[in-house]
């Protein structure tokens, strides 16, 4: 109970920021404790960012709702993310693609699983954790109607942008220690737009930053 009302508590106060209903309720049926250590649980609706081990964090609640808000996630599309982290982020985009598919890459084979369990957890079944270099992309189930990287990149990769469908949408936050979050959308020719400034771990791998 407490959990719903502290859960309540944050939705509202998303509401007042301009997060759209349709984000906000996606949220409202994911379940963000299940997605935090349990030494974090009495923090999992607070609005800032958590260690969740292995040197990454949870997203701020704000931030996974404004980068969903930007991508426009309808029922039915593939999804791809670039570093699950533990999962939350993948669960509330695998609710608003509904029938679609969210397929999220992760290269901490240990965070991987922990994403995957949480996920179960959580009776999240349309999201498939992989153990990849997601600088990479994910060539195997591309191309996608949108792409999430809620991790630092050093470009806008033509690596990723090759793997989104004509009209896809594409979020990434350019830059090292303060990046800038981009919109980038695939139609007549290549569309981005500056978003704000953002703090996000590292993208590490082959077109990410070194290990």
């Amino acid at each position: 109970m407490e959990f719903e009302i502290q859960k309540n508590r944050l939705i509202e106060d998303l509401r007042l920021h301009g997060i759209s209903e349709r984000v906000l309720e996606a949220m409202r049926r994911v379940p963000r404790h299940l997605f935090v250590p349990e030494r974090e649980h009495k923090n999992a609706y607070a609005d800032h960012p958590l260690s969740i081990g292995w040197g990454q964090t949870i997203s701020a609640p704000h931030m996974v709702a404004i980068m969903c808000d930007l991508l426009d996630i309808k029922d039915g599309m593939n999804v791809l993310e670039i570093g699950a982290g533990s999962g939350y982020h993948a669960a509330v985009m695998a609710e608003l693609a509904g029938s679609g598919h969210v397929y999220a890459v992760e290269l901490i084979e240990d965070l991987a699983l922990f994403a995957s369990e949480n996920l179960k957890k959580a009776g999240i079944s349309n999201v498939t954790v992989i153990v990849e270099d997601g600088s990479l992309g994910l060539p195997g189930f591309a191309p996608y109607d949108r792409i999430s990287v809620p991790c630092a990149a050093p470009d806008i990769s033509d690596t990723l942008i090759d793997q989104l469908k004509p009209g896809g949408k594409l979020v990434i936050p350019v830059g090292r220690a303060i990046q800038e979050l981009y919109l980038v959308t695939k139609i007549n020719g290549i569309k981005k737009e500056a978003k704000g400034g953002v703090v996000f771990v590292p993208l590490v791998g082959k077109k990410g930053f070194p290990f």
